[in-house]
């Protein structure tokens, strides 16, 4: 993680910067001896964490947290615990550790904002993979048409090409059914029939060996039957 060190205090940064040294991961960049420098250097430098002394002449922490634009994580390093509750008002400060600061309360304090960085990544990357498996890009007339895949209700084949029946619109596709079968998600799309893949969700009435999609009236080949029954959620 890259770091900087903000405080008035030349023993404060000169411990912080020690415990820094001794933790693998972390990369102080910088120490600053007061706010308003170290707000020009965050102009036009990103940084992972900040430990940031509360009480400075001019300038303290909390006027520096609320001054800057989406403040990453911040350790608030003081003298004074009076300002804990008021402290954790703010998302981006993590822990709050009382000088003289103890190693060990240290170590803890960085193992917090790990977690708290690991945890955010995990979610973005998780966001990312639920936003591409939402989506289908097709290829027609050379461009990339975007299909949000929950609209689509029927992949029908046609020789060469595929259609893909979605709530609003209809698109021929160059392909085959067996390719874009490998792209939909499983959990609500089956392949009912060598010519048809349905969403299953779509479904409005089941009878003898077809299904009505919409207006469409779906064949269901006898041994995908059994698969398709086993999918719904009957009474």
């Amino acid at each position: 993680m890259k770091c900087i060190i903000i405080d008035d205090e030349a023993t404060a940064r000169l411990i912080i910067s020690k415990y820094c040294g001794d933790m693998k991961g972390l990369n102080v960049l910088e120490e600053f001896s007061n706010a308003i420098d170290a707000m020009k250097y965050l102009n036009q430098n990103t940084v992972d964490l900040i430990f940031l002394d509360i009480h400075m002449p001019g300038f303290n922490g909390i006027d520096f947290i609320q001054t800057i634009k989406n403040p990453p994580n911040v350790i608030l390093t003081t003298s004074d615990p009076n300002f804990a509750i008021e402290a954790f008002e703010y998302e981006c400060i993590v822990d709050y550790l009382i000088k003289p600061i103890n190693e060990d309360r240290f170590v803890k304090a960085i193992h917090k904002v790990s977690k708290k960085v690991s945890t955010a990544k995990k979610e973005i990357a998780s966001s990312t993979k639920e936003s591409n498996e939402d989506v289908l890009y097709v290829n027609i007339d050379r461009r990339l048409i975007k299909i949000d895949m929950p609209s689509i209700y029927l992949v029908e084949a046609k020789g060469d090409y595929i259609m893909i029946k979605t709530e609003t619109k209809n698109y021929i596709v160059h392909s085959t059914l067996k390719k874009i079968e490998d792209k939909l998600p499983d959990h609500t799309f089956l392949k009912v029939h060598r010519s048809y893949v349905i969403n299953v969700s779509k479904i409005i009435d089941i009878e003898d060996n077809c299904v009505l999609i919409k207006k469409d009236i779906i064949p269901v080949s006898r041994s995908n039957r059994p698969i398709l029954m086993k999918r719904l959620n009957l009474l």
